[in-house]
């Protein structure tokens, strides 16, 4: 055990420094830290992928773009050492930091810089790809075994895969929807499994990891937006009827609906809480992770001693978030898909099992 930790220990030192961690040259050769810079870039999105042990080379991602004269498909990495590409008549090229399009493609149009309409295949993109094919292949994997085998339990991954789907369906999904559990456990499956997969590779640093992408607001939006969508598609008229028309005293809603008005504005806080709370957790692992091994090169800066003293604890550290952010990635995904699936019950429910529901209390009572 103590071997497998020491190991653990340099590799992660290892894998997660050389990339992450770089240094800019300035005038006089000497070379600076950029704590910021290094921060952002990590937890930003980019056209490439970074190589291991070195960070100036990346693994070039197709770059996508419609300009002034059409679409434009080139490699990216024609344009990522701050080189102009010329497409035909048209010329493209990244953003500089002090641009306000900052690490974008841009098309140069007499001397400006001009955003051209960019559909391009950046990291995050390719991470999303990567997820959903892992996805789908686990899902296949566990179904090919059922169809050979029957009921009989799988053992090792297959074993896991297969019990973290009784846990989500029977503790969440089936508990809260009860009869109408096996319409939407599909859809809610699917978001915990394709969350905890993005929560998981973005915890590696390394090519098919490191895409943060749950970390990203934009992909956080789309999936609160899926589940709006799955509420309100398949909502029931009396969840409608205490929208527009609540059970209320007559003067909340009219000449003024000020009930109505409050419950369409929680019908968008659902969504807006479910992006939030996931973007800002993941978010805040990472920067975490990142900070702690930042530690060592800023007081190696100092103080070799001080550096030297720094490496160890940092790296435990280090570890120590990581290890808890493996936990995260699990809770985070339950959370979004338990919170899901509350929504969803909420506009799932009928006049007649509320009646039901409140005779039912007057009777205990």
């Amino acid at each position: 055990m103590n071997k497998i930790l020491i190991i653990f220990t340099a590799i992660f030192a290892c894998l997660f420094s050389a990339p992450e961690i770089k240094a800019a040259e300035d005038s006089h050769g000497e070379s600076k830290l950029d704590p910021k810079e290094i921060i952002f870039e990590h937890l930003g999105d980019g056209y490439g992928w970074e190589v291991p042990f070195n960070h100036h080379k990346r693994i070039p991602l197709p770059v996508i773009v419609f300009g002034s004269d059409g679409l434009h498909i080139f490699s990216s990495s024609r344009i990522t050492d701050g080189q102009e590409y010329v497409d035909g008549k048209t010329t493209f090229k990244l953003a500089g930091k002090d641009s306000d399009f900052k690490g974008k493609v841009v098309e140069i149009v007499d001397g400006k810089e001009l955003r051209p309409f960019d559909i391009s295949i950046t990291k995050n993109v390719c991470g999303i790809f990567i997820a959903v094919i892992i996805v789908v292949g686990l899902m296949l994997w566990l179904r090919s075994y059922v169809n050979k085998h029957g009921y009989k339990a799988p053992r090792k991954g297959l074993g896991f895969l297969e019990l973290l789907i009784d846990f989500i369906y029977g503790s969440v999904i089936k508990s809260t929807l009860g009869a109408k559990s096996r319409k939407f456990a599909p859809y809610l499956l699917t978001v915990f499994f394709f969350i905890f997969i993005m929560n998981l590779l973005g915890l590696i640093v390394i090519f098919p990891g490191g895409a943060n992408l749950t970390g990203n607001i934009a992909v956080t939006l789309v999936l609160a937006v899926l589940t709006f969508i799955v509420t309100n598609l398949f909502a029931t008229r009396h969840y409608w009827k205490e929208i527009f028309w609540p059970e209320v005293p007559l003067w909340l809603k009219f000449p003024l609906p000020i009930m109505p008005a409050i419950e369409i504005f929680g019908m968008f806080t659902k969504p807006a809480a479910l992006t939030v709370r996931l973007f800002a957790n993941m978010m805040g692992g990472h920067m975490i992770v990142i900070v702690l091994t930042l530690l060592i090169f800023i007081f190696a800066a100092v103080s070799p001693v001080a550096g030297g003293a720094t490496t160890v604890v940092s790296v435990l550290f280090s570890i120590f978030m990581l290890l808890i952010d493996v936990l995260v990635s699990f809770i985070q995904a339950y959370v979004f898909t338990m919170l899901s699936t509350i929504f969803i019950s909420l506009a799932q429910v009928e006049e007649e099992h509320l009646k039901e529901e409140h005779d039912h209390q007057l009777q205990t009572k």
